[in-house]
């Protein structure tokens, strides 16, 4: 995600704050460019937050980018170090023997800590002589809470870290320190928020029986950055920070029209649909929704450009099956890979894991265009507050890479003078929104489309019957209701 050359090493803010970037997916866009070079960092965080693989990560990162690093924990042992990163795919050994890394678990005498003779100059001194061997600027301390569990005078832990922070500060040392803060350590180790430069929260919570992750920057002395709270995923590959980044930051228009493939829906639309627009269709439960979404997807992967249709309804084989019976045959174009379907059940992972899922699907398959469907079983991931962001987070990546996005949601059944869109209050940033609808008319249920809107066309603005035949939609008449 950071591409950052030799010449773009550090950002340097108005007030000349230099940074560090920490070369983590999404952490740099919420910090505006790094951690504060020279200055001291504290992450904070309950057990299984991600505080730890955060520390590996970033040094890790850092010898990536050319800079050698100190690991120090007070809670794990080298052995358990390179095992727990090795699980992520970073060969710490290596970087070891590289010179470009050390590992180091303190051992502490603790009946000096006992006897109160223990200080903290010891630890300096091993640190002062490994940055120098390695011409180290960067140093991670994890689990500093334990060190100063160690002592039962409080003031005498507090003058310790103290200590230590100089002896950081006097080496011009990046450091990055974590802390196991519960809720009842907060009076205790409030002080280390008071002195960095920059603090960063993390948190896991249960939503839904599904545990989410959030990052959150309470401090930045000197700079500015992203101040809301940020989802973010532990992957395979280390840390996903996933910042909302607003669509009004996408300023590329939309291209050229392309055919829906079918003549009369393309007259309707006002001459088809543009390239890299975003469609709404909204509905009731079988008033075509998903055989108008495979109508597109088929005329596009005729057209040789690659769809990849997300379900949160129903599997692949049940979806094939299904659009037989509209003369819908799917299975040539996934053989092809022209069409791919990917179906998970909304329920079994949280909001962020689904969209870092669907981002990574989209960078591997590299599709033209995004059908979800549906929108409306997002809510059974989490808020409606989260979900909404979800789906903003997933339209912004399509605007971002010029895809085509079509969202369907499914609605109550209602009158159709009652405009019931997406339920979700995203119906005003996508560029499209049909209305699907059921209705009575004689003695059976008819089918209605509207274009609500469609931003730049000069499309029907009236309400428009058709049928599910064999052969797909057909459009009989136009009427006003």
């Amino acid at each position: 995600m950071n591409d950052t050359t030799d010449e773009e090493s550090f950002h340097v803010e108005p007030q000349s704050l230099l940074k560090i970037p920490t070369h983590i997916k999404g952490l740099d866009e919420v910090l505006h460019g790094g951690i504060p070079k020279s200055r001291l960092t504290i992450i904070n965080g309950g057990p299984g937050a991600g505080k730890t693989i955060v520390g590996l990560e970033l040094l890790v990162r850092g010898t990536e980018s050319g800079q050698s690093a100190i690991f120090i924990s007070f809670e794990e042992t080298r052995e358990a170090m390179r095992r727990n990163a090795l699980s992520l795919g970073w060969d710490l050994a290596k970087l070891e023997e590289e010179g470009k890394l050390v590992l180091i678990n303190p051992e502490i005498d603790y009946q000096a800590v006992s006897a109160g003779e223990f200080n903290i100059e010891g630890l300096c001194a091993i640190l002062e002589g490994q940055a120098k061997r390695l011409g180290a600027n960067l140093v991670v301390i994890d689990a500093v809470d334990m060190l100063m569990r160690l002592f039962n005078d409080a003031d005498n832990a507090r003058n310790q870290l103290i200590d230590l922070h100089r002896c950081l500060n006097g080496q011009e040392l990046t450091a990055v320190m974590t802390v196991k803060a519960m809720e009842s350590d907060k009076k205790n180790y409030a002080y280390l928020d008071f002195m960095a430069d920059c603090v960063i929260n993390l948190n896991q919570r249960i939503v839904n029986q599904v545990i989410t992750r959030r990052l959150h920057v309470a401090k930045y002395r000197g700079s500015d950055f992203a101040s809301r709270e940020h989802p973010f995923v532990i992957t395979k590959n280390g840390i996903v920070v996933m910042p909302l980044t607003f669509v009004d930051h996408v300023k590329h228009s939309t291209g050229e029209f392309v055919s829906s493939g079918d003549t009369v829906i393309d007259e309707i639309f006002g001459g088809g649909y543009r390239k890299g627009s975003s469609i709404l269709i909204s509905g009731p439960s079988g008033s075509g929704k998903t055989t108008m979404t495979f109508i597109l997807s088929v005329a596009a992967a005729k057209r040789g450009e690659k769809v990849l249709f997300l379900s949160f309804e129903e599997s692949e084989i049940a979806l094939c099956s299904e659009m037989l019976s509209v003369g819908l045959n799917l299975k040539p174009f996934i053989k092809n890979e022209t069409l791919r379907i990917t179906s998970v059940m909304p329920e079994s992972m949280g909001m962020e894991e689904h969209l870092y899922r669907i981002v990574t699907e989209i960078d591997e398959f590299k599709p033209q265009h995004i059908i979800l469907d549906a929108i409306s079983a997002t809510n059974r991931i989490g808020s409606k507050q989260s979900a909404m962001e979800f789906l903003i987070r997933l339209y912004n990546e399509a605007k971002k890479r010029r895809i085509t996005c079509i969202f369907t949601n499914q609605t109550i059944l209602s009158k159709e003078d009652d405009l019931d869109i997406s339920g979700l209050e995203i119906s005003s940033i996508v560029d499209s929104v049909i209305l699907l609808n059921l209705f009575k008319s004689g003695n059976h249920v008819a089918r209605s489309l509207l274009v609500l809107k469609s931003r730049g066309t000069h499309h029907s603005n009236k309400y428009h019957e058709f049928i599910i035949t064999d052969d797909g939609i057909s459009i009989e008449y136009s009427a006003k209701h």
